[in-house]
């Protein structure tokens, strides 16, 4: 069943073919009404699928939920934080579109860096200091 698409940013969006709904029983608290009722939604999202997600956020995005996928990999999205079916379905959109969101963010790469003159000699003076703790111990027991 194909849905609307999500639009995430100016640029980048999931085509509805993209995109399938299915709504089923959700656990959990509820009484009678979790038996009777489908309100929790799973989306399955084709990754390859969305439209100007760029090569380095998409590897991202698998990344980060790759234990979300399936066999035929699949984004897996679940939603049952509410008894409505239709505001699961919404929770469970945007669910999707901030995971793109963060995906699309490059990490800073991280630079070694040396020590700073200070934090070696408080390394130092540390090492002093509890070596001269220890002696002290050792002289009190003879």
């Amino acid at each position: 069943m194909a849905a609307d698409p999500i639009p995430v940013t100016a640029t980048v969006r999931i085509p509805g073919d993209a995109i399938r709904f299915k709504a089923v029983r959700a656990g959990g608290a509820g009484g009678q009404n979790v038996n009777k009722v489908s309100s929790k939604v799973e989306l399955r999202i084709d990754l390859v699928a969305i439209e100007g997600l760029p090569a380095d956020a998409l590897a991202r995005l698998r990344l980060a939920q790759r234990n979300r996928l399936d066999a035929e990999g699949l984004w897996i999205v679940v939603s049952d934080r509410t008894r409505d079916q239709l505001k699961n379905l919404a929770d469970a959109r945007e669910k999707v579109a901030e995971a793109i969101r963060e995906a699309l963010i490059r990490p800073i790469p991280r630079r070694a860096t040396k020590p700073t003159k200070g934090s070696k000699e408080r390394r130092l003076e540390s090492k002093k200091r509890i070596s001269q703790t220890k002696q002290h111990r050792r002289g009190s027991f003879e």
